[in-house]
């Protein structure tokens, strides 16, 4: 029996295991819709296009499986671009769907008229247009397999005409559509690896994303080697905060006493990470990296040997072969910086640290303290990631998810929205700025029409603060005029949508806040007023970076006072 072009689309992605289409409906996306209707897939209609993409691109992350966005033509279709760059980023199978104008219409100006494959080639690890009904299988069946190739997003062009028409068979080979396998490295590499690591006296592991499903191995190895473990902000959920061998993040987000860390050690093992901020790399030590991507070895610093493997297996075949290290020396001072460094951020976070105002640590602290076992976080990008990442204390069993790689503001509801679609009953809180929250705040009415029971932190201060912070770090007076800007009533706002809102602007008002919004049924923002001007730890600064701080607030002290 023949089905429609839609019909074979969507029954591939049923039986690949995709619950959720994220759209809005439109003229050329109807045939789809009339199928996905009496399928098993729910469609979540956003407000925005990119709140699709964002939603899609937040449930790839998380389950490392398809998960699809929709648009319809033209303008519907180009909304989703921006958000879909979340996805490519941080290398999450993603589909995105974009209806078309009937093959008739092409090539006549119609109303609406663009050329999808063109706009999202940069996005894409694969655009196609289905031109004909007998072409749907194979290129379905393409689009999903480049998807999970990457991992990235795919892209398809759907005529109106061709996604109605009848077509004959189904996607082929269905049992392929699945995330890629591990990659074993060979033995010579590893032969190598375990070579160095004996010949080396301090070493430092640094744990990324592609660490995820290892942390026994990594455990293992590091009391083996009595090796600290550091982390990428995407690998800092992998070990609860507590764990005596996790001493913090590196760079911004992260502490001093792993930068002292991995300056001063011998070897570094950079595992499943692509950390792309080489000025917080050594140049002295001896760096190895492992990464079942061979492109990304040895591209961020100068890199003594890259081995290309899973972490997983690499770290099975390594254990077996580097005998148990003795000197603790180096690790007992890597610890007792880390134990120094916490009672600050302990001070720091300190709800009463003030009388009258909010400080941001005390937002994600308090959020960190009250958050369920294994709730997910879902973080915005601004000096609000600095906040968040940086307090939020982790259990092991939580997640934390951002932009990443992206590094885009305005991403952090959508992604909540596609994350708590898979589990109602699971606990996602939204941590953003309010700059990000003002981007795509109409998702919240996404959240609210879907019984989405996503929790929105919004750390409050009336300006883009990560601007702030950029323009006096090269010496620059901040531009006033366009960082600094008026908010509306989060709380209220949250009511009027259907969900549930609660103010906090003094010390005493943000853990009832906190407790009632984790604590209620539905969708809920906290609208927490926190201090504008608090400046973050910097874990590195050298005197060029002093003199540009100093430099800016000595200007801004002038313009004070003249007025200029």
């Amino acid at each position: 029996m023949s089905q429609t072009v839609a019909g074979i689309l969507v029954s591939a992605l049923e039986q690949i295991g995709v619950r959720h289409i994220f759209g809005l409906i439109g003229d050329s996306l109807n045939p789809l819709a009339d199928v996905v209707r009496r399928s098993k897939i729910e469609w979540v209609g956003v407000r925005h296009e990119e709140g699709a993409a964002q939603a899609a691109a937040g449930q790839a992350k998380i389950t490392g499986t398809l998960a699809v966005c929709a648009g319809t033509t033209g303008p519907g279709s180009n909304h989703l671009v921006a958000g879909l760059y979340e996805a490519a980023r941080d290398h999450a199978p993603v589909l995105a769907l974009s209806g078309d104008m009937p093959r008739k219409l092409h090539g006549t100006d119609y109303i609406q008229t663009t050329e999808p494959d063109l706009l999202f080639r940069d996005v894409s690890l694969y655009t196609e247009t289905i031109s004909t009904a007998a072409q749907a299988p194979a290129v379905i069946h393409q689009a999903i397999a480049a998807a999970y190739a990457g991992p990235g997003v795919a892209h398809l062009t759907l005529p109106q005409d061709v996604i109605a028409a009848k077509a004959q068979g189904t996607v082929p080979s269905i049992p392929t559509l699945k995330p890629r396998s591990e990659v074993t490295a060979s033995e010579a590499r590893i032969a190598e690896l375990a070579r160095r690591i004996e010949q080396a006296g301090k070493i430092v592991m640094m744990c990324g994303a592609g660490c995820r499903g290892s942390v026994d191995l990594l455990c293992a190895l590091s009391d083996r080697l009595k090796a600290p473990l550091i982390h990428t902000v995407k690998g800092k959920d992998l070990l609860p905060y507590d764990d005596p061998r996790w001493m913090g993040g590196l760079g911004m987000i992260g502490t001093r006493p792993v930068y002292n860390a991995v300056m001063r050690c011998d070897l570094l093992l950079m595992i499943g990470t692509d950390y792309p901020y080489s000025n917080f790399l050594p140049t002295k030590s001896t760096v190895i990296q492992i990464d079942e991507r061979p492109q990304v070895l040895g591209r961020r610093v100068l890199t003594a040997l890259g081995v290309a493997g899973s972490v997983r297996p690499t770290l099975k075949q390594l254990l077996g072969r580097v005998s148990q290290k003795t000197d603790t020396e180096f690790w007992d001072e890597v610890a007792d910086e880390r134990r120094k460094w916490d009672a600050m951020l302990n001070k720091q976070a300190d709800i009463k640290r003030s009388d009258h105002q909010i400080h941001p640590q005390a937002v994600a602290r308090a959020v960190s303290d009250l958050a369920r076992s294994d709730a997910i976080f879902v973080l915005d990008t601004g000096l609000n990631t600095l906040w968040s990442a940086n307090w939020i204390r982790q259990t092991g069993t939580q997640r934390i998810i951002g932009s990443f790689n992206n590094a885009a503001v305005g991403t952090a509801l959508g992604q909540a929205n596609g994350i708590q679609a898979l589990d109602r009953s699971r606990q996602v809180i939204a941590l953003t700025g309010d700059g990000g929250f003002n981007m795509l705040m109409g998702e919240f009415l996404t959240a609210v029409h879907h019984n989405l029971p996503v929790k929105v932190i919004i750390y409050n201060n009336s300006s883009l603060g990560l601007i702030t912070l950029e323009a006096e770090s090269v010496g620059l007076v901040p531009f006033r005029e366009a960082i600094d800007f008026p908010n509306p009533d989060f709380a209220a706002l949250a009511r009027a949508c259907g969900g549930h809102g609660y103010m906090a602007k003094r010390p005493w008002e943000l853990m009832a806040a906190v407790v009632e919004a984790l604590s209620i049924d539905g969708p809920a923002i906290v609208d927490a007023t926190v201090i504008s001007n608090e400046m973050p730890n910097l874990p590195h600064v050298d005197l060029e970076m002093i003199g540009h701080f100093g430099l800016a607030k000595i200007k801004e002290a002038v313009l004070a006072v003249t007025g200029g």
